[in-house]
């Protein structure tokens, strides 16, 4: 007499093993120092934005030529024309720098929950720093502030009077700086990216490890200069307008 055979047990599925880039982000180490290097990388916009801002003082448009902010904001749209289509590397940064700040924002969100269930005596350790506390809510002010300026000068969306024109960036800039809320709100935003950025850089350089007890006076100056230079870089020139220092674009026609 026959006998069935006995059925063989399914030996269980090695399971594939996680990226790299992964790996290193469920770290604790990793995970900061990605957000170090997303923050240099926004950083690095920051100051080149805050430079390009600074054409304003300029001007405006003239009989003979277009405001230099005008001119600036059409060679970004148009760089890499006829290769690319028009805007398409513009949108490439955009893309760039959207993903590099949701990746700094998670890391953050996902580094401060693991700190919150480390034991009381790590939770004051890591706490102790004034500065590193207020990162909590210097980070979120200045988020909030990111899309209220791309409402309000990028997408046009929040249009102060009704009155911006496509392109004009000038006459954007001079109808908004004149109204007194839209400074308050500069003011304040401002003030928060420069010191979010001073404690930033500073955090930065430690996590990476290029800080030392020769190099840190040092460190501390170049990211107290930064976040001085970018402040006052960007308060410039709203202060300017809404005093009447730079002229309105209808006297600069």
């Amino acid at each position: 007499m026959s006998t069935a055979a006995t059925p063989r047990a399914k030996t269980p599925a090695t399971p594939r093993p996680r990226p790299r880039i992964l790996q290193f982000w469920d770290s604790s180490i990793g995970k900061k120092v990605i957000v170090a290097v997303t923050g240099f990388v926004l950083v690095a916009y920051v100051v080149l934005h805050m430079v390009g801002n600074l054409a304003a003082l300029s001007g405006p448009s003239n009989a003979d030529d277009s405001a230099s902010i005008d001119r600036y904001a059409h060679f970004l749209r148009t760089f890499g024309t006829p290769l690319f289509p028009y805007s398409f590397v513009l949108w490439v940064i955009r893309v760039a720098l959207v993903a590099a700040l949701v990746v700094h924002i998670i890391g953050i969100v996902q580094l401060r929950r693991r700190n919150s269930h480390a034991s009381p005596q790590a939770n004051r350790r890591i706490g102790r720093s004034w500065a590193s506390r207020t990162m909590y809510f210097t980070g979120p002010a200045v988020l909030a502030f990111l899309i209220f300026h791309i409402l309000m000068f990028t997408s046009l969306t929040i249009d102060i009077g009704g009155n911006y024109e496509e392109g004009a960036v000038y006459h954007n800039l001079y109808l908004a700086f004149n109204t007194w809320w839209v400074v308050l709100i500069y003011v304040v935003a401002v003030l928060s990216v420069g010191y979010h950025l001073r404690h930033g850089i500073w955090s930065a350089v430690q996590t990476l490890g290029f800080d030392s007890p020769r190099r840190n006076k040092g460190i501390r100056l170049y990211s107290t200069g930064v976040s001085f230079l970018v402040t006052v870089g960007f308060l410039i020139p709203p202060v300017l307008m809404w005093a009447g220092a730079l002229p309105s674009p209808v006297q600069g026609s």
